[in-house]
């Protein structure tokens, strides 16, 4: 009985450790340096494998900025990104280019934000997960832990 109590407990909690997503013990320095110097450094799991691969085959023109980093840390940030990647089936489409305000998982966890937040200057765009996730830093990304509630002022 204490076993399936357990069970049913965990299963409980699962969709609150779904919207947590730490960075992995073996992130190499580069990622974070090259990847966290212009944005926050994204969770490998938010995107798929080839997506990740598609991002960073297109480093020359990441959004408009030269992203290079040489070749040693972009194939590093590229296996590190490839054995983290999310599940495609999970995620869905990341459009051309890759884009994680674009999966079909972002567009679902994100569909009852109204218009106006996106376009608030504090939050500028649907990829400043910090603007609202406080602490998307450390890869939580909770409804629960939001500060939309600031933006309206």
């Amino acid at each position: 009985m204490k076993k399936l109590s357990f069970i049913v407990l965990l299963a409980a909690a699962m969709p609150v450790f779904a919207d947590r997503m730490p960075l992995p013990a073996d992130t190499p320095a580069s990622f974070r340096n090259e990847c966290g110097s212009c944005h926050l450094a994204y969770p490998p799991a938010l995107l798929a494998a080839a997506d990740w691969q598609r991002t960073m085959a297109g480093l020359k023109d990441h959004f408009g900025s030269d992203a290079s980093a040489g070749t040693q840390a972009e194939r590093e940030i590229a296996d590190f990104l490839a054995r983290h990647a999310g599940s495609a089936n999970k995620l869905g489409s990341a459009g051309s280019p890759p884009r994680i305000s674009q999966t079909e998982r972002f567009t679902r966890k994100h569909r009852e934000v109204p218009a106006r937040y996106w376009r608030d200057p504090r939050v500028k765009s649907a990829a400043n997960c910090e603007a609202c996730h406080r602490d998307a830093a450390n890869g939580r990304f909770s409804e629960h832990d939001i500060a939309i509630a600031e933006l309206r002022r």
